[in-house]
C-alpha cells in the first residue's frame, strides 16, 4: 500500500511537472504568436490606409482568400492532422532513420500534389476566380479581371506555404514551437512593405500586395530550413505512394479530405454570397474577421499546436489520465482567456475598429459601422472557436479523423443553411447582410463545439478535473467586473471620429488597460493564482 501511495503521489508530481511545461511552451509560442499577430494588425491597418475597402480591396482578398481555402486542406488542416500524429508513432519506436525516411517521402508525395495543383489554378485563372466570386464575373468585369490576374501571383502561395506548414509539423513534433510560430509574421512584414514602398510604382496599387504574398511564400519556407537542418530532418524528397507510413496518412486523410471539401462549399458559398452584397462587404467582414482571430491565433492556436503532439505522445504511451488532465488544462485556459476576449470585444468593437483603420479618405464612417456590426457576430463566437481548436486534437492524437469531420459536416451544413436564412431578410430589411454570414459561422462554431465536447465526454476521454464551479464563479465575477468598467469608459468618451489617431490609440490604450487591471485583480481577489494552470 505504501508503495502504491508513492508511485500514486510520483505520478501527480509528473503529471504538474508536465502541465507546467505545457503552459511554458504555450506561453513561448503565444509570445511568438503575439508578435505576428501585432505585425498582422499593423498590416491591415497599412492596407486600410493605403487601399482602404474599395472594390480593387475587394478584389485582391477574394485572390488572397483562394489559396487560403486550399490551406486548410494541405497544411495545417487535414494533412497536419493526420500527419503528426503518424509522425509522433515513429519517433516512439526510437529509429531515428526510420523517421527521416518518412518525412522524406511525405515531402515527395505532398510536394508533387501541389505542384500539379498550383499549375492548374494558374492557367485556369479566370476559371476559379469566377467560382469563388461569381457575382464579380456578373456585375463589376472589372472587379473579377483584377481578382483573376492577382490569383494568378498569389497562388503559388499555397505551394511555399504548405511546405512550410510541413516543416512547422516537424519542428513542432520535436518541440521546437517558437520557429513555426514566429513564421507568419514575414508575411505580415512582406505586405507592409509592399503597400508603403512598393505600390505606388504600379497603376493599380493593390496588386504590390499580391506580389507581396508571393515574396512572404518564399521567404516564410527558407527561414525554416536552417532548424530543419539542426535536428537533422532536412527532406529529401522521394516520391512513393506505397509507402506504409504514407498510406497510413492518407488512409487518416480521407475523411478529415472530406470534411474539408464541405468546408471549401460552405466558404465557397460565403464568398459568392458576399460578392452579391454591397461594395465593401467583403472587406468589412475582412476586417472584423481579423480582429476576431486575434485572441484564436494568439492563444487558441498556440494552445492546439502544444497539446496535439503532447496528446498523441500520451496516446501512444497509454497514458489515459495524463490525457484527459491536458484536455482539461486547455480547456480551463481557453475560458480564462476566451471569454474576456469575446466581451471586450463586443463592447469595443466600433473604437478598434476606428482606432485601427478608420482614414477619411480611403475609409468612411459607414465602413466602421458595418466591420463593428459583423465584429461583434464573430465576436459572440470566439469562445466556440478557440474550444474548437483544442477539442479536435482530442481526436486526431488518437488517430480519430472520422469523428471530428462528421461533426464538422453537421456544423457546415447548419451553416450554409443560416447563410440564406440571416443574409437574405437582414439584407433586405436592414442592409446588413454581411453580418448574417458572420453569425451564421458564429452559430455553426458553437455547434461543432458542443459535439466535440459532447463526444470527448460520451465516452471518458474527457473527465473534467476538480474546481471547476469555483473556476466558472471567479471567472463571472471577474468578467462582469470588466465589461462594467470597459462600458463606463466608452460612455465617457468623446466621438471617435472626431479624435486624432493619437488621442485614439491613447484612449483606448487605457481603456484596455484599466479592463485588464479589473479582470486580473477581481480574479486575484476571488483566489485565482497563476500556479492553479500549473497544478490543479
Amino acid at each position: 500500500m505504501k508503495d502504491q501511495g508513492i508511485d500514486h503521489k510520483t505520478e501527480k508530481v509528473n503529471l504538474g511537472y508536465g502541465l507546467s511545461k505545457l503552459l511554458r511552451s504555450s506561453g513561448i509560442v503565444s509570445f511568438m504568436t503575439m508578435c505576428s499577430r501585432l505585425a498582422g494588425l499593423m498590416r491591415d491597418v497599412v492596407i486600410a490606409r493605403f487601399i482602404g475597402a474599395d472594390a480593387m480591396a475587394d478584389a485582391f482578398f477574394v485572390a488572397f482568400k483562394i489559396p487560403n481555402f486550399f490551406r486548410r486542406l494541405f497544411s495545417e488542416g487535414a494533412f497536419s492532422q493526420a500527419f503528426v500524429p503518424v509522425l509522433a508513432e515513429y519517433k516512439e519506436s526510437g529509429n531515428q532513420a526510420a523517421v527521416k525516411a518518412l518525412i522524406d517521402t511525405v515531402a515527395g508525395v505532398l510536394g508533387s500534389v501541389l505542384i500539379a495543383v498550383t499549375i492548374f489554378v494558374v492557367i485556369a485563372s479566370p476559371l476559379v476566380t469566377g467560382i469563388f466570386a461569381f457575382g464579380f464575373w456578373l456585375e463589376d468585369p472589372e472587379k473579377f479581371s483584377a481578382a483573376s490576374d492577382m490569383l494568378r501571383i498569389t497562388f503559388p502561395y499555397l505551394l511555399l506555404i504548405s511546405l512550410t506548414g510541413f516543416a512547422g509539423a516537424i519542428l513542432n513534433s520535436y518541440e521546437r514551437f517558437a520557429v513555426p510560430a514566429i513564421t507568419p509574421i514575414f508575411l505580415n512584414l512582406s505586405l507592409i512593405i509592399a503597400a508603403i514602398f512598393i505600390s505606388p510604382w504600379f497603376d493599380k496599387p493593390v496588386y504590390a500586395l499580391a506580389w507581396g504574398v508571393l515574396a512572404a511564400g518564399i521567404i516564410q519556407l527558407l527561414f525554416q530550413l536552417p532548424f530543419l537542418a539542426k535536428i537533422r530532418m532536412v527532406p529529401a524528397p522521394q516520391i512513393s505512394w506505397s509507402d506504409k507510413g504514407v498510406v497510413k496518412i492518407l488512409s487518416l486523410m480521407a475523411p478529415a479530405i472530406f470534411g474539408v471539401s464541405v468546408s471549401q462549399i460552405n466558404l465557397l458559398l460565403d464568398t459568392m454570397i458576399a460578392s452579391f452584397l454591397p461594395t465593401g462587404s467583403i472587406s468589412w467582414l475582412y476586417y472584423s474577421d481579423r480582429l476576431a482571430e486575434l485572441p484564436l491565433g494568439v492563444f487558441g492556436v498556440a494552445i492546439a499546436t502544444v497539446i496535439l503532439p503532447n496528446l498523441s505522445q500520451q496516446h501512444v504511451s497509454d497514458n489515459l489520465e495524463k490525457f484527459s488532465a491536458t484536455l482539461d488544462w486547455a480547456i480551463r485556459l481557453v475560458f480564462l482567456i476566451a471569454i474576456p476576449a469575446a466581451l471586450a470585444l463586443i463592447i469595443l468593437a466600433e473604437p478598434i475598429l476606428i482606432s485601427l483603420f478608420y482614414y477619411g479618405e480611403v475609409m468612411t464612417p459607414r465602413d466602421m459601422s458595418m466591420a463593428a456590426f459583423s465584429l461583434r457576430a464573430y465576436s459572440v463566437g470566439i469562445i466556440a472557436f478557440m474550444l474548437i481548436k483544442v477539442l479536435a486534437p482530442g481526436y486526431f492524437s488518437r488517430q480519430d479523423v472520422k469523428t471530428p469531420v462528421r461533426i464538422g459536416v453537421i456544423a457546415l451544413v447548419v451553416n450554409m443553411g443560416l447563410n440564406i436564412v440571416l443574409v437574405v431578410p437582414l439584407h433586405f430589411y436592414l442592409g446588413i447582410g454581411h453580418v448574417g454570414l458572420a453569425f451564421a459561422t458564429t452559430l455553426a462554431a458553437i455547434l461543432n463545439s458542443f459535439l466535440l465536447f459532447k463526444g470527448l465526454r460520451k465516452n471518458d476521454i474527457y473527465k473534467p478535473e476538480e474546481g471547476w464551479r469555483k473556476f466558472l464563479v471567479m471567472l463571472f465575477n471577474a468578467n462582469i467586473a470588466m465589461c462594467i468598467c470597459l462600458y463606463v469608459s466608452i460612455s465617457y468618451s468623446n466621438s471617435w471620429f472626431d479624435m486624432v489617431w493619437w488621442e485614439r490609440a491613447s484612449s483606448l490604450g487605457m481603456i484596455c488597460i484599466m479592463g485588464i487591471v479589473i479582470y486580473i485583480s477581481i480574479l486575484f481577489l476571488s483566489g485565482f493564482r497563476a500556479s492553479y494552470l500549473k497544478n490543479k
